[in-house]
């Protein structure tokens, strides 16, 4: 329902593009774009600069659960070896930065602070961040035994879902 409604919009402003332009022909670089289309596209850019690896060789879940949550990515390929060493480098990093309070990589990819980042950085000492392999890549796993630590992790992983739109559960596990 959520892709059907993304594309209806697209069609929209498409049609209202087209049909505000004159009768010349369009060519590519003056053809109208979907703005959806177009953030997600520029927040993949960013993400392949701020990550360090391929945004469409690798995929991206983020998992509620009831002392937190997790960070999850993994390479799309099997046997893409460099994707899947650049991705724990990164959440390596990530799990640094993130229990020193720094979270300029999730504000640097999505060109906003993300929901819940204000109260993940007041409540810093009150989270813990552990990197774990898996097989394609790694995790980040967040906890904490605070329930406005909890809070506000939940509000960054259901932030992150909306925006990688990857589809996954909002519910807690």
């Amino acid at each position: 329902m959520k892709i059907m409604f993304e594309v209806l919009v697209c069609v929209i402003v498409a049609v209202a593009n087209a049909s505000a332009q004159q009768p010349a022909s369009l060519t590519p670089a003056t053809e109208p774009k979907c703005p959806m289309h177009d953030a997600q596209s520029q927040m993949n850019e960013r993400g392949e600069k701020g990550m360090g690896f391929s945004q469409s060789a690798t995929t991206h879940h983020f998992v509620l659960k009831a002392n937190g949550g997790v960070i999850e990515v993994g390479a799309n390929d099997s046997a893409d070896v460099a994707s899947r060493e650049e991705i724990r480098m990164h959440l390596r990093h990530v799990a640094q930065a993130f229990q020193s309070g720094d979270f300029d990589i999730p504000m640097f990819v999505h060109d906003a602070v993300p929901s819940g980042v204000p109260e993940m950085k007041r409540l810093q000492k009150e989270i813990r961040y552990t990197f774990e392999e898996s097989s394609s890549g790694g995790r980040v796993v967040i906890y904490s035994a605070d329930k406005d630590a909890v809070a506000a992790i939940h509000d960054f992983l259901l932030f992150q879902i909306k925006e990688h739109k990857t589809g996954d559960s909002t519910q807690v596990r």
